[in-house]
């Protein structure tokens, strides 16, 4: 992988990083150049300033040709200050250029011509040889051991003789690198306080941009994750990304929920089709068996059993007929209220059922004797609910069916101790055509769905370990709401 290739979070750590180490390298040889040229400046000046006193201090000692005297003067800067000297040594010359006195009088003998003390002074000897006018300069021979100062003895226009001050290259460089270490030290730690931090602020920056990266790579994939604004709450750029990520989240699910719309819509038309293929047939057995049941009542004499069982069976076909209309487009739906009769007809009908694959159902209702509610459509709600219990709980499972009724509402819940539905089959549960079972036609969920909401009620399902409840919310004036009356899948 090139390095231009890498995660931000990784470069702008390294580019900080390395901004500041070209930066720290930078200020600290300029640091050490500008502390090398003023140490060299310093020790220089001091030398010169030595070296006019004590060449003002000579002058009246060879005058008089007092030695003792001139060697007290050249010793007197090492006098001054034996710890650390700042000169190495102090020679006194003549007007021959012998020497006259010296501070190291072992070293450079009384009358020793300068030139036979070494090849540095027989460089001096020549610069001095050479020289017109008495002045100060420097000798600084790149690669000698010493630096020389040289200064003429005058006074009044009368010069007896030069003199001459060194000191050696060791003490500059001696004190060059204490300096270049204090330096490296403090360089070492800033280096070791910022490129932490940066590092820190790096990675802080980016990983923000990290998130909203990484979320919009996932939303070909169907995950629509939300950003949390207090991550990241300022208003710089990051933050109008973030603010761009939420708005663009959000048109997104309205869009899905757009599809998903016309997606339903689409397969409505296709179950209105498909009712209206079959409608004709249905209704017309239908309404002959009904007229048979009528006339029955009307003309014959049943006994009480066979009247109930006609009963029975003429508010079966009603539903049956009313079931069929309500698949249907532009079919006006007219329905009685929902009475404790018709709870107690669901239980009966569903009762086969159970007892086919001995499972345990429960009833429990608590409501008055009517309830302003469809009964027609109540009554299909509930049947659909409960046979899909019946056929969940299997063999020996057990179905609960409680009815609540309050002032405003009617809830009804149905459980079952059957298999668990997974996340992925909650989300489609309503939908027509899905089938959790080899069999059914995948329409009767959807039924109950289209009910509740005709009737501005409110369906749940919820699984959890060996439980599955549908809970089913129906306000308690629905009888007369218009829409009510009206074709349901509309």
């Amino acid at each position: 992988m090139r390095l231009f290739d890498l995660s931000l979070r990784v470069k702008l750590p390294l580019w900080g990083g390395g901004l500041i180490v070209a930066t720290a390298l930078a200020l600290s040889t300029s640091f050490v150049l500008q502390a090398w040229d003023d140490l060299n400046r310093d020790l220089l000046q001091n030398a010169e300033d030595i070296g006019r006193t004590t060449a003002h201090a000579l002058f009246p000692a060879m005058l008089h040709d007092g030695v003792w005297e001139a060697f007290e003067v050249v010793s007197l800067p090492f006098t001054a200050n034996p710890g650390t000297p700042l000169i190495d040594s102090v020679i006194a010359v003549d007007s021959e250029r012998k020497v006259y006195v010296s501070s190291q009088p072992e070293v450079h003998p009384v009358l020793t011509p300068l030139a036979a003390l070494g090849s540095d002074f027989a460089a001096l000897d020549r610069a001095l040889l050479a020289s017109v006018q008495p002045g100060i300069w420097v000798e600084d021979a790149i690669g000698e051991d010493h630096i020389y100062v040289l200064l003429p003895i005058v006074n009044d226009g009368v010069r007896l003789g030069s003199l001459i001050v060194s000191y050696s290259r060791s003490l500059l460089w001696q004190r060059f690198s204490h300096i270049l270490s204090r330096s490296v030290g403090i360089s070492l730690l800033v280096l070791a306080i910022l490129l932490p931090i940066t590092a820190y602020w790096g990675r802080r920056m980016m990983l923000p941009m990290q998130m909203v990266t990484e979320r919009i790579s996932r939303i070909g994939s169907g995950e629509l994750e939300v950003l949390d604004p207090t991550l990241y709450p300022h208003r710089d750029e990051v933050g109008l990304l973030f603010l761009a990520y939420g708005e663009m989240l959000a048109k997104l699910r309205e869009k899905a929920e757009f599809e998903k719309e016309v997606i339903e819509s689409e397969r409505l038309a296709l179950v209105g089709r498909l009712a209206g293929s079959i409608a004709h047939e249905i209704n017309n057995p239908l309404g002959g068996m009904l007229n048979s049941i009528s006339t029955l009542k009307r003309h014959g004499n049943p006994d009480p059993v066979t009247q109930k069982t006609v009963s029975l069976l003429e508010r079966g076909l009603s539903q049956i007929r009313e079931t069929v209309a309500a698949l249907l487009v532009e079919v006006k739906i007219k329905s009685r209220a929902l009475s404790l009769t018709d709870l107690e007809d669901v239980r009966i009908l569903v009762a086969p059922a159970a007892n086919k694959q001995a499972t345990q159902l429960a009833f429990s209702i608590d409501a008055p004797p009517t309830l302003a509610l469809p009964s027609t459509l109540v009554r299909q709600l509930l049947i659909n609910l409960m046979l899909n219990a019946i056929a969940a709980a299997g063999h020996g499972g057990r179905v609960a069916v409680r009815a609540n009724a309050g002032l405003t509402q009617l809830v009804l819940v149905v459980e079952n101790n059957g298999k668990t539905l997974s996340p992925e089959q909650l989300t489609t549960l309503f939908e027509p055509f899905t089938r959790f079972s080899e069999h059914g036609h995948g329409l009767g969920l959807w039924i109950c769905y289209r009910i509740v909401t005709g009737l501005r009620g409110t369906i749940r399902a919820e699984s959890t370990d060996n439980l599955t409840r549908f809970t089913v919310t129906l306000p308690l004036d629905s009888l007369n709401d218009s829409r009510a009356t009206e074709n349901l899948p509309d």
